[in-house]
């Protein structure tokens, strides 16, 4: 490997042009000169079109224009020692100290790498003063050697040299960053290298995580873990914010570090410093958001329950919606979408005529509203597929994988395969998505990639495979299941069977991935039965959230009856307990579980099945996801569903009470050891 620089690609007190494109390609031809440019046009074009995205002026009278680019073949490093000096956007004047960096195209990052020593050195008097006071190119040679070069090669210890103690090095701080835009195309890598460079001068190291439109690298929990600081350089949401929390946090719009980056870095220092500064919200939970780190398990429930917390919402919505819809026009709505579109408040429909006799009061007002609602919930539910197959690509992709992710859920509606057919189409997009992102490909195409390239190709891939290849098998599999499952509520010990095994699974982990693998079978197959009035998913629905209700109602209650059994801060989270319960938030049984797992998950186990099985037994049906008993006007048999709530809590109450009776030392004996 030659040299990165040679007396021949120094200039000294030289007059390239007045303005910084003239010098740009001055130095271009410096580079060609010495032979060391196979295009000398391609270098000096993509170096301009790096200087255009952001100036590479720094303070001090210094820039470093730089570019990756298949002009050269090997990393080159030019300089030029101006006279007079050229403005290349510092705010402090003119530069008078150029450096250009040309990196070969498709090779690793050493124009940054070589970015980062030399702005390090740059903010260093002795190594600025030596360069202005060089009489020859080799001083300049020697000077910008000492500084590259160790990087590369560590220099060999001089013969004879004896062993010194070393000295200390010096505590590096460390800061992470993430930055971001509307558009995830210039602004948010500008902000990125601006912060590097920014952090590079004051000796700091960073971590940055650049979220574009080109995807994103999330960084890994380590990395985070040892920052001293966060910074948010952003226009859209930070994604995953959860990672960071209680980290120090200095935030701003995506234009901030592009123009004064020093003043970031320099604040985010003082905040690592100061107990009282802003921290980010929250409290970390381990693999959120995927990482270096995360395990095959962790990824693919990372991916699939993305996909289902994006989905959750149509859910939500066309599911209640749906639900009114039945309050205000009787089931029969569900055979008169017609109403929405045919009538107006001016012009109502005739109920006798249509056959409409359940209306609420019998009014053609609350009919036409229901009919309305209906339309509206069914247009939720339209999405329900895409949403979860688009969403999953986007775990996997990132933004390019949305549309192409969008598009094979809409697919699996077209070849009928449902949500199955969502969840791999959805993968399958994601995959191929990131594949094409991983390409290789010239400056001038970079822009193309994630608006362009990666949704047109991800999108013909995957259609093709979906439609040709996975198409009619999944839709067979889909319908061999939705058999199976009516068939099961034909035969009420196998519907039985089934919402105890649900039960089993809502409480055994309170939010983990066997009680969310529970959850997104009872949703998605709500979103099949949308217009339904009787099918076995509505009960599905019904005996998950009745099941996921009852642990921390059952262990509120415990703490009621025998208080004595637990610990002042477990009947404090009891009191909570009420109402997490009822509201379906299974997570409010975790502080007892953590507690003594082994004699509370089993006793809420127990109780989880025997409300699950009852809801079956008494085929309780729900149309709304979420809500607890909130949404007690979207269930069909309230009685059968108060009753199994009740039952399964009790169930679970006395087991709890009677495996921590059977302990040695009370709970509340030892809470203040």
């Amino acid at each position: 490997m030659s040299d990165l620089i040679t007396v021949d690609l120094v200039r000294l007190d030289a007059d390239l042009g007045s303005d910084k494109h003239t010098v740009i390609r001055a130095l271009a031809d410096v580079v060609g000169s010495a032979g060391r440019a196979s295009d000398v046009g391609r270098l000096s074009d993509d170096a301009l079109a790096r200087e255009a995205t952001s100036p590479t002026g720094l303070a001090g009278g210094i820039a470093i224009p730089h570019c990756r680019t298949a002009g050269v073949g090997e990393a080159t490093l030019a300089f030029a020692r101006l006279a007079p000096g050229v403005d290349f956007g510092a705010k402090d004047g003119a530069a008078d100290l150029v450096f250009l960096i040309a990196a070969p195209d498709g090779g690793d990052a050493s124009h940054l790498k070589l970015l980062t020593l030399l702005a390090r050195a740059l903010v260093k008097p002795a190594f600025t003063d030596g360069l202005r006071a060089a009489s020859t190119a080799e001083e300049v040679v020697a000077l910008v050697s000492e500084v590259v070069a160790p990087a590369a090669v560590p220099a060999a210890a001089p013969a004879g040299a004896t062993d010194a103690p070393a000295a200390a090095p010096a505590v590096r701080r460390s800061l992470v960053a993430v930055t971001a835009c509307p558009t995830g195309i210039a602004h948010t890598y500008m902000a990125a290298e601006a912060l590097e460079a920014a952090a590079a001068r004051a000796g700091v190291d960073i971590a940055v995580e650049t979220q574009g439109s080109a995807g994103s690298t999330p960084l890994s929990p380590d990395t985070i873990s040892q920052a001293d600081a966060v910074i948010f350089a952003v226009d859209v949401g930070v994604r995953d914010r959860g990672r960071f929390a209680g980290k120090p946090v200095v935030s701003s719009g995506v234009k901030r570090p592009i123009d004064d980056g020093d003043a970031m870095i320099a604040e985010a220092l003082r905040y690592a410093d100061d107990p009282g500064a802003p921290r980010v919200e929250g409290s970390v939970t381990a693999g959120e958001g995927g990482g270096a780190g995360e395990s095959i398990g962790g990824t693919v429930r990372r991916v699939l329950m993305t996909g289902v917390s994006y989905m959750i919402p149509f859910v939500a919505a066309g599911g209640l919606l749906i639900a009114l819809s039945f309050l205000l026009g009787g089931y029969e709505i569900v055979n008169h979408p017609e109403i929405a579109t045919n009538n107006t408040v001016f012009n109502l429909p005739d109920l006798d005529a249509l056959g409409l006799d359940h209306a609420l009061f019998g009014s053609s007002l609350l009919a036409y509203l229901g009919a309305l609602l209906f339309v509206l919930g069914g247009a939720a539910f339209g999405f329900l597929v895409p949403a979860l197959a688009g969403y999953i690509a986007y775990a996997i992709a990132d933004r390019p994988g949305i549309a192409p992710g969008f598009v094979m859920g809409a697919i699996a509606g077209t070849t009928q395969s449902g949500f199955l057919g969502g969840i791999i189409g959805g993968v399958l997009a994601g995959l191929v998505a990131r594949y094409i992102a991983s390409w290789k490909v010239p400056t001038w195409a970079r822009g193309l990639m994630p608006v362009l390239v990666i949704p047109l190709g991800a999108t013909l891939v995957s259609g093709f495979v979906m439609l040709v290849v996975l198409g009619k098998p999944l839709g067979k599999l889909m319908t061999s299941l939705s058999d199976g499952l009516d068939a099961m509520g034909d035969k009420p010990g196998l519907a039985i069977l089934l919402g105890v095994i649900l039960g089993l699974m809502m409480a055994f982990d309170m939010g983990g991935p066997l009680n969310k693998t529970a959850y997104a079978f009872a949703t998605t197959g709500l979103g099949a039965a949308a217009t339904s009035t009787d099918a076995p998913e509505l009960k599905v629905m019904a005996a998950v959230m009745l099941a996921g209700m009852v642990p921390p109602i059952a262990l509120a209650l415990a703490t009621v009856l025998r208080p004595s059994l637990f610990t002042p801060a477990e009947r404090e989270n009891g009191k909570a307990g009420w109402l997490l319960g009822a509201s379906f938030i299974t997570e409010g049984a975790i502080p007892f579980a953590a507690a003594d797992p082994l004699r509370v998950i089993p006793s809420i186990m127990l109780g989880s099945a025997v409300t699950g099985g009852l809801a079956e037994a008494f085929g309780v049906t729900l149309r709304a996801p979420h809500g607890g008993i909130f949404v007690l006007f979207a269930v069909d048999g309230v009685l059968g569903f108060l009753i199994a709530l009740v039952a399964g809590v009790a169930v679970a109450a006395a087991a709890v009470i009677t495996l921590k009776s059977m302990a040695k030392t009370p709970a509340a004996d030892v809470a203040t050891v």
